[in-house]
């Protein structure tokens, strides 16, 4: 039987990335559906019938449990629905997928809030009308991403992958947020590892794929008007 495409409610930021890159890495197809945060799109209604929290990114697979569609929102979720549904990238025995939960946890609930407070106070912050340029909170996030990198590397160390010699759905959901160590103003010089990891992952021609869909669609700098959307809204 052909699977038919799943669809995916997409914008290019790391979150959406993680996604991509899992059904590239899968060879599931799919069909993007763009979501443009910054003019408001995840606000819509029909979005908000499949992703009540509006955020991207989200799916719908039309063969969901039992042959009957399925809408999923929320990026590790979604990423742990791919790895039962197709049986990979999440460990071949139960002690494999503990530990992929484990730093799939980690990431959602750590380097992406940290990382995301980082960039905002880093970069957009300073952007907004008035400018809000605040030391405290910037020093905080800086810290705490450098302090989850340092673990991170730890983690590697022995390890061609996070959790051991294959690539599971943590390596995927971590590797968009790392890559942006530059602009959360985060250094490798001490962590060999990450950066081994980091430049593994990014020659993987899935990963490349899955980072270039819709590239062109985000602009390197946000206006006014997406700020608030983003940030106000």
């Amino acid at each position: 039987m052909t699977q038919r495409p799943i669809e995916l409610h997409y914008w290019p930021t790391p979150n959406g990335h993680k996604i991509t890159i899992a059904l590239e890495e899968l060879g599931l197809p799919y069909e993007i559906r763009l979501v443009n945060i910054g003019k408001g799109a995840q606000f819509a209604p029909d979005f908000l019938k499949i992703a009540p929290n509006n955020r991207m990114p989200a799916i719908v697979d039309p063969d969901g449990p039992d042959g009957a569609p399925i809408a999923i929102f929320e990026s590790g979720a979604i990423l742990q629905y791919l790895a039962r549904k197709t049986g990979q990238l999440y460990g071949a025995t139960e002690r494999a997928r503990v530990a992929t939960d484990q730093w799939l946890m980690w990431q959602m609930g750590g380097v992406g809030p940290m990382a995301g407070q980082a960039h905002h106070f880093l970069k957009y912050a300073p952007q907004m009308d008035p400018p809000q340029v605040l030391p405290y909170a910037q020093e905080r996030y800086r810290r705490e991403v450098g302090r989850l990198y340092g673990v991170l590397d730890r983690q590697l160390q022995g390890r061609a992958f996070v959790t051991g010699d294959a690539l599971t759905i943590a390596d995927i959901a971590i590797w968009p947020w790392a890559m942006g160590w530059e602009g959360q103003q985060q250094t490798l010089d001490d962590k060999p590892d990450l950066k081994r990891w980091l430049d593994t992952l990014a020659a993987r021609p899935a990963f490349q794929r899955g980072r270039a869909v819709a590239a062109e669609a985000r602009q390197p700098e946000m206006d006014k008007q997406a700020l608030d959307t983003l940030f106000k809204r």
